[in-house]
Parts: C-alpha cells; structure tokens; sequence
C-alpha cells in the first residue's frame, strides 16, 4: 500500500470515528477535562478516566493506553503534550506522537485516529503541529516495523482540516 493511502485528513469528531484506537490530546496527570478530552469522556463514559485514575501520572511526551468505553474505538490512546495549566512544546509533540504510534503497535492496532494534539488549551501552532504530526506519522510508516495500516488525522474545525491536508499535500511521501 502506498504512503499516501495509509494517511487520511478528514473534518469531524474524533469521538465518531470506528477505528482500533483514538488519540486523546492528554495532560500529564490524565485528567479528563475539556477539548477532545472532555469530549472522550463524555461519549466514552466515566470507565476511560477510571482507568486513567489507576495509570496516575505519566511523563510529559510519552502516551498510556486504557479501553474506549463506548467509544467506536477498542483503546483510547492518551498523549501526554503538556502538563495541566502549561503549553504544549514541540518537543512534548513529538514525543507524545511517536509514544502514540508505539503503544498503537504494542496493541496490534491497524486504524488510529489522531486529532490536533495541543492546538486548543495546550496553545500550540495548528500550522507546526501539522508539520510535526505529519512529519513523524510518515517517518514512522517508513522506517518501523508496523501492523499499523491507516492513520486518520479528525480535524474539528475547518482551519485545523486546511493546514494538515495543506501540508500533507506538500510533504515528501
């Protein structure tokens, strides 16, 4: 299969998407609060931060996984971008990105869904988190050995949609 088959922009809600694993744009310490994790839990329901609850904290730039609830989803993938109250830094991007696609293999995962990681509380760029997410989406389909098979970019909002399908159209594939 082709690189460019395996990685789709769309416009949505991640919470919508029927894929083996969710990316949540996640805080160090968990805590389901607002943006696209508010949003998990609410349609997830209470178990996703349960179990969140009994990982604790994790290091900022590394990512955890618990189940989806009832989510279209089997796990949902947490990123820990930045720490509760902070921004999120491009270092903390790519580490959560790449921990993401990691934990996304150690699961067996063939179809993930990744949302903006930091554009909304966390502050972030929606034009460098674009380059980065893409850029380490398409590293790590190259040169790793990996089940993953389709790697879905759910943009909510038409300025988050435009810059990543912008910027995929421009990246080396």
């Amino acid at each position: 299969m082709d690189l460019k088959d395996k990685i789709i922009i769309m416009q949505g809600d991640i919470t919508d998407i029927e894929v083996d694993a969710i990316v949540n744009a996640a805080n160090t310490r968990l805590l389901l609060g607002s943006g696209v994790a508010g949003a998990i839990r609410r349609k997830g329901g209470d178990s996703i931060q349960r179990e969140c609850d009994k990982i604790g904290s994790i290091p900022l730039g590394q990512a955890a996984v618990t189940g989806a609830g009832k989510l279209n989803a089997k796990y949902v993938i947490h990123a820990a971008g930045m720490h509760i109250g902070g921004n999120v830094t491009e270092e903390a991007l790519t580490g959560s990105t790449k921990n993401s696609l990691l934990r996304a293999d150690e699961k067996g995962v063939k179809t993930i869904a990744f949302p903006a990681v930091g554009t909304g509380v966390g502050g972030f760029s929606i034009n460098r988190c674009a380059q980065v997410m893409i850029d380490i989406v398409v590293e790590y389909l190259k040169n790793e050995k990996t089940v993953i098979e389709k790697v879905y970019f759910v943009l909510f909002d038409m300025e988050a949609y435009k810059a990543f399908n912008d910027y995929l159209r421009k990246a080396t594939l």
